[in-house]
């Protein structure tokens, strides 16, 4: 259902819907005059890929043009790769993990927020998880290395099963989760931005500076743009005890979805640098990593543009269409690369306004559109396993929302982002009836990478007997494997980026490369959506932000129980083309 469908079903036509109150504009007015460190449309990543261009028309084409043109947007990061791998940066980063992690305390800490954070969980638990598969192996010396490796993800490790929103635009929250992690001299901190601002990887930075750690900042724009233009960037990169890895490769294949290659060519450097330093520190595991980083990420693109992967992926994007279509649910079975599938799954509602993942404490909301389980584990074990170790959450209050000056509504509502919180999202094997009961079609789809045991195939086959539709994605091609398994994790994002990104672009929800369905939920996401109303509505940036405001109000206003809620941007275009008729 359209914007236009949407709200003529709430008994009005789009121009009469709504006005702009004299609220909605005030509110308007403040962005414009007060948050100008926050309207970001100069960043390269916030912009539309000319090489991408055509995404919409291609997926109304056929779903094979559509992968393609995702996939050039890929081919633009090795170039960035080969010459970052080749530069002293990349060594420095090397040699200081190295330094860290065989000193007496020292750990490779990495903190991110949305996509990075996710990735800083990530490379952590790479890391652990090397120790753990190759346990036989190892001296007890070597294998107390494990706990060498820390992550900071804004808001907690809750954060990496549902947006905990507005907490990237603050600072200080950054800096008391580092606090708390007790960043310090010895450490190997590294900050990871996909555009290179956000305010609270800025914060955990800046304290990680004040406290003697090296420190190195990893983003994804032109270093020269962002100090230009920006206090807190470039307070961050002229900053002597910070070491600037700029990977900056061009716009993202569709406009401002920075998890796409912001954030991967971020994991190809961070998750090549941990290899390097684990064979330096373990010599004896070199002989299993790749002689050249850039020609084994090559040759993976490769991989997935070739005929096979290409026809896997248009399979999975057609087969989620078709039970999305029908109000449908997926369940991915995973166990490896069950870290990966949670990135991709959560990242789906914030980016492209589909319902987030539920709890079980949640009873009549709708249920996210794909979700993902591990048949081999119950829900709490599953979350240190995937892990391997206990998940870092906060305990946040009204109080401390007030201290960091959050919206009133956070200090009246805290958000629920405890450990006790994060169990109830039921992601082990117990049977899940809230997302087979009552959908036309639920499909259990299992995740199949090398390495997995025969013990998951048969809990998955288990577990996915309870659904009425049963699904496999693989990959039809080798992967290589790696100490850390690097190119096993690059394969899952990369192809799910596409798969998810793509059910998305051929249901509708891309206008030309751009998100058409954007929440909210923080400063960026705002001026976000008034660049896209200025850019699909032929409106100036004043009159986007107010119609973007007051459809935003109008919104809330209005009951959704019954149907899906709309993104303010379709509103704030319906009502525009709506006053033109």
């Amino acid at each position: 259902m359209d914007a236009m469908e949407t709200i003529s079903g709430k008994g009005a036509s789009p121009a009469a819907a709504f006005e702009c109150s004299d609220t909605a504009k005030a509110r308007a007015h403040d962005f414009i005059d007060n948050e100008k460190q926050f309207q970001l449309g100069f960043l390269p990543t916030e912009q539309s890929n000319p090489i991408t261009a055509t995404l919409e028309e291609d997926f109304r084409r056929s779903t094979l043009a559509g992968v393609q043109c995702l996939q050039r947007g890929d081919r633009q990061m090795p170039i960035t790769m080969r010459h970052v791998f080749a530069g002293r940066r990349f060594a420095k980063l090397v040699d200081s993990i190295v330094e860290s992690v065989t000193g007496p305390k020292g750990r490779v800490i990495f903190s991110g927020c949305g996509a990075t954070g996710r990735l800083s969980i990530l490379l952590e638990s790479m890391w652990r998880d090397f120790f753990h598969r190759r346990a036989a192996e190892l001296t007890a010396a070597e294998l107390a290395l494990a706990d060498r490796s820390a992550s900071i993800m804004t808001g907690g490790d809750f954060a990496l099963i549902r947006s905990v929103e507005f907490f990237e635009d603050f600072a200080e929250g950054g800096r008391r989760q580092a606090a708390a992690l007790d960043v310090s001299a010895g450490d190997t901190f590294v900050a990871i931005t996909e555009g290179g601002e956000t305010s609270s990887v800025l914060g955990t930075l800046k304290y990680a500076t004040e406290h003697g750690a090296k420190c190195f900042l990893v983003f994804n724009n032109p270093a020269d743009i962002l100090r230009a233009r920006l206090d807190r960037c470039r307070e961050a990169i002229d900053n002597p005890k910070v070491t600037v890895i700029d990977l900056y490769c061009g716009s993202m294949s569709v406009a401002g979805s920075t998890r796409m290659q912001a954030t991967s060519s971020e994991q190809v450097l961070c998750s090549c640098a941990l290899e390097a330093a684990l064979c330096r520190i373990l010599p004896r595991f070199a002989k299993e990593t790749v002689a050249d980083y850039t020609v084994a990420f090559e040759s993976l693109l490769a991989g997935l543009e070739s005929p096979e992967g290409r026809a896997a992926l248009v399979k999975a994007i057609e087969f989620e269409k078709g039970v999305y279509e029908k109000r449908g649910r997926i369940t991915y079975l995973a166990d490896k690369c069950m870290l990966d599938l949670f990135t991709d799954n959560t990242e789906r509602a914030p980016t492209f306004m589909i319902p987030p993942i539920r709890s079980s404490r949640e009873k009549g909301l709708a249920q996210s559109w794909a979700f993902v389980k591990n048949p081999l584990h119950s829900t709490e074990e599953c979350w240190s396993e995937m892990m391997r170790r206990r998940p870092r959450c906060l305990n946040f209050t009204g109080e401390d929302a007030r201290s960091l000056g959050m919206p009133q509504a956070f200090v009246d509502n805290p958000p629920l982002i405890k450990y006790s919180d994060l169990i109830t999202y039921m992601i082990g094997n117990e049977p899940a009836p809230e997302r087979i009961d009552g959908f036309a079609r639920a499909a259990a789809v299992i995740l199949r990478v090398p390495g997995e045991t025969p013990e998951f195939v048969a809990a998955a086959n288990s577990l996915a007997s309870a659904w009425p539709e049963k699904a496999e994605f693989s990959f039809p091609f080798p992967i290589v494997d790696s100490p850390l398994e690097i190119w096993k994790h690059l394969a899952v994002k990369l192809a799910f980026n596409c798969l998810s990104t793509g059910t998305m672009a051929a249901m509708g929800r891309v206008a030309g490369n751009w998100m058409s369905w954007v929440s909210m939920s923080n400063k960026k996401l705002i001026d976000r959506n008034i660049r896209l109303v200025v850019e699909l509505g032929r409106v100036d940036y004043e009159t986007a932000a107010e119609t973007v405001f007051a459809a935003e109000e109008w919104i809330a206003s209005q009951d959704w129980s019954q149907t899906e809620e709309p993104s303010p941007v379709q509103v704030a275009l319906a009502w525009i083309r709506g006053k033109g008729q």
